[in-house]
């Protein structure tokens, strides 16, 4: 029987973000699962939307022997702590060196992972899991498509396969995938080649959502590349949040031959490239935001939906900032709901109270960003939760959910999501478990960026984005950049990255925009 090795450590850093990912972070998941290991993986990690229990399903389908290691991820965040990074590893590494004769291993990550010590969090784990089983056993892994994909991540791994949907509802369409790839390469004997290149310029996250142009096309005609003689390529647009010289989009291919390979990643990066002008889209300040959801909401028959893009817990963001609030309350919103601001405190306070009670709280606004502070009011308690309950949407697709202690604030005729953990608004039954009924709503601001629209979409009557203070600024040029790669631009026609000039330093020469194919 073919023997696999498995396991899962997802985390998409934010290196401009106030908090860190922490072991525990981990062990709790924050609307990922919480951390499983050896055995529990595979009785945990089935039938939802995450790359390992597409691959599970798709191994059982060719009766291989699946060897479990670990499977874990937390929220975007800042760094993963060195001690969490290493602790996670170090499982992974046993498990893989203590699992017996193997064919092969695979992984499920993120990409976009940076750690206090390590840039490159995905690459040192690929580079330590070949110094474990050597050059000739297979390794392939799926990657969200937010992966800053670096050359030594593309050494280590025989294949890497990338979500082709933003929002991703297709994680564990991409296990399968990576099954079904590993079954061509063992079922063959044959290595494929490989081609990678690295696009010239950043992509702001909001504009890289496949069910609009230019990403809705691009991925059409990269599905359509593919072939036996090319049979996977990807294409990651990259988490724009990482101050790394491999941050950024990119592309990778894997074909019969190196001419394959290099014919389909150059085809595709050409066309991404002659894409730049069409990344850029309006972005409203708060008031404007709420102004002009009000206004469409006195006509629409479904809810006018504000992405508060700047506070995008998947994007590093606490998920408390309260810019979005404050708009709603100064323009007097009606029928309008926000969540999920994260705030234990307040949460707790709720709770003492009791449902019916009235609160003076300092709600939100405790994780330092500029221009963002706790708002002062008071609220009507409408209604409380432990926090648990199943997110159905086609983004999380089935997961347990656990927000801890929660509740539903009321002021004026605008409600809010309180939680004791963070996790994005990116599915209705994260305003039902408080007792808030989406559908029936004229306005909600969700944090969160993209992901939302999966569940969204089908009740709005139009979407919003607006940018209120927060870690993950829409303009990816508005982030204090100092360690990208020379030339590559901070944004579609930005201007090329220059390494800043340390003080008594001379100043470098400019360094000209890369071209949009590198090998």
């Amino acid at each position: 029987m073919t023997r696999i090795a498995v396991g899962g450590f997802l985390h998409e850093t934010n290196t401009f973000a106030p908090t860190k990912a922490t072991y525990a972070d981990f062990e709790h998941g924050g609307g990922w699962p919480s951390m499983v290991q050896g055995i529990d993986v595979l009785s945990t990690i089935r039938n939802i939307n995450v790359g390992l229990a597409g691959f599970i399903g798709q191994a059982e389908t060719s009766d291989w022997e699946l060897v479990p290691t670990i499977f874990t991820a937390a929220s975007p965040s800042a760094h993963v702590t060195q001690d969490a990074y290493e602790r996670i590893v170090k499982v992974m590494i046993d498990g893989i060196r203590n699992a017996g004769p193997l064919d092969a291993v695979y992984l499920d990550l993120h990409g976009a992972m940076v750690t206090e010590h390590l840039d490159d969090g995905e690459g040192e784990v690929l580079r330590r899991v070949r110094e474990v089983i050597g050059r000739d056993l297979p390794l392939v892994v799926s990657l969200d498509l937010h992966a800053n994909v670096t050359p030594v991540m593309v050494e280590h791994a025989d294949a890497l396969i990338a979500y082709r949907t933003y929002p991703h509802i297709d994680m564990a369409d991409t296990g399968r995938a990576a099954a079904r790839h590993l079954a061509l390469m063992l079922r063959s004997g044959q290595r494929f080649a490989k081609a990678f290149r690295q696009l010239p310029f950043l992509i702001p996250i909001s504009w890289q959502c496949t069910n609009d142009q230019p990403t809705k096309g691009i991925y059409q005609k990269l599905a359509a590349l593919q072939s036996e003689t090319v049979p996977t390529l990807s294409f990651a647009p990259g988490f724009p949040a990482a101050d790394f010289p491999d941050c950024g989009p990119s592309v990778f291919a894997y074909g019969k031959t190196q001419a394959d390979a290099d014919r389909a990643a150059d085809q595709i990066a050409a066309i991404i490239a002659g894409h730049e002008d069409d990344f850029d889209g309006r972005i409203y300040t708060p008031d404007e935001g709420v102004r002009y959801a009000m206004e469409l909401a006195r006509r629409a028959r479904k809810p006018i939906v504000i992405a508060d893009t700047q506070d995008n817990p998947g994007a590093g963001g606490d998920s408390d900032t309260t810019g979005m609030l404050r708009a709603l309350v100064r323009n007097k919103a009606t029928k309008a709901a926000i969540g999920v601001i994260y705030d234990p405190a307040s949460a707790k306070a709720a709770h003492a109270a009791g449902v019916g009670a009235t609160v003076t709280l300092a709600l939100g606004g405790k994780s330092g960003i500029s221009g963002d502070a706790p708002y002062h009011e008071t609220f009507i308690v409408e209604q409380l939760s432990d926090g648990l309950f199943v997110a159905p949407g086609p983004y999380f697709g089935g997961r347990d959910m656990d927000m801890g202690p929660s509740a539903c604030l009321r002021i004026g005729d605008v409600r809010v999501v309180v939680s004791s953990h963070k996790a994005q608004l990116a599915d209705q039954s994260m305003y039902r478990y408080v007792g808030i009924e989406p559908s029936e709503q004229s306005i909600l601001v969700n944090k969160s960026s993209v992901h939302f629209r999966a569940d969204f979409e089908p009740i709005a009557e139009k979407l919003i984005i607006c940018a209120a203070p927060g870690a993950m600024p829409a303009d990816s040029a508005a982030l204090p950049w100092t360690s990208l790669r020379p030339g590559i631009r901070i944004k579609p026609n930005g201007p090329a990255f220059v390494v800043p000039v340390k003080s008594g330093s001379p100043s470098p020469a400019p360094s000209p925009a890369p071209s949009p194919a590198i090998g």
